[in-house]
């Protein structure tokens, strides 16, 4: 039986927002933390850290996200081992994630002037005392309006978790238009709501470029 679009309906979307910013905010997180590494391996004096980061990126950025997390999905239940949807679409959206924050923070890395690795040497500092003390914190400046940006990307890479059975938002709208058989009313609200999220995200990474660009130059 058809239903009517309700305040129950409304709801039931809007709660699920809150599964699209938890699986946002772990595939953020924990991208960050494996992208830095990444960005290290691909900045690293050792040729072989350098060719297996690459060999990560290339993976991951030369296959489709949706690819990623079927594989994911369904290769834990071929092994035998069942797993939760939030869990495959975390794992999913991690590794994808850190394959382009790494990308995108090697090139902040590689953007300091030379003569800031040069000074780091000249004082005696080593490797990676150099990059704790002297690079990395002038990268993160140049850094933080592209990762923003990322950010509003992966936001909306989540939906792609709804073919894997996760609830989130676009799910939510999926099961919604299955009941009331509404679908420019329903997915419109989906809509809205995304771009309720990512608009000022965006406008964030405009403000954060404008302003960290001024002292990078």
């Amino acid at each position: 039986m058809i239903r009517q679009f309700t305040t129950n309906e409304f709801l039931f979307i809007l709660t699920a927002v809150r599964w699209t910013l938890l699986l946002s905010l772990i595939a953020f997180v924990g991208g960050g933390l494996a992208g830095l590494g990444v960005a290290l391996a691909r900045t690293s004096p050792r040729g072989w850290l350098r060719h297996l980061a690459t060999g990560y990126i290339q993976v991951f950025q030369g296959t489709p996200l949706l690819m990623q997390l079927f594989l994911v999905f369904f290769g834990a239940n071929i092994l035998g081992s069942g797993i939760d949807p939030l869990l495959a679409a975390a794992i999913g959206l991690t590794l994808n994630a850190a394959a382009f924050l790494g990308e995108i923070w090697r090139g902040c890395i590689q953007a300091i002037p030379k003569g800031q690795w040069e000074a780091g040497t000249a004082l005696g500092l080593g490797y990676w005392t150099r990059m704790r003390h002297v690079i990395l914190p002038q990268a993160a400046k140049i850094a933080v309006a592209p990762t923003v940006g990322f950010l509003v990307l992966l936001v909306k890479s989540t939906s792609l978790a709804s073919i894997i059975g996760f609830v989130e938002l676009t799910r939510a709208g999926q099961i919604v238009n299955n009941a009331t058989f509404k679908p420019f009313l329903v997915f419109g609200i989906v809509a809205a709501i995304y771009f309720a999220i990512c608009w000022p995200l965006s406008l964030w990474s405009k403000r954060l470029e404008a302003r960290f660009g001024v002292v990078a130059r």
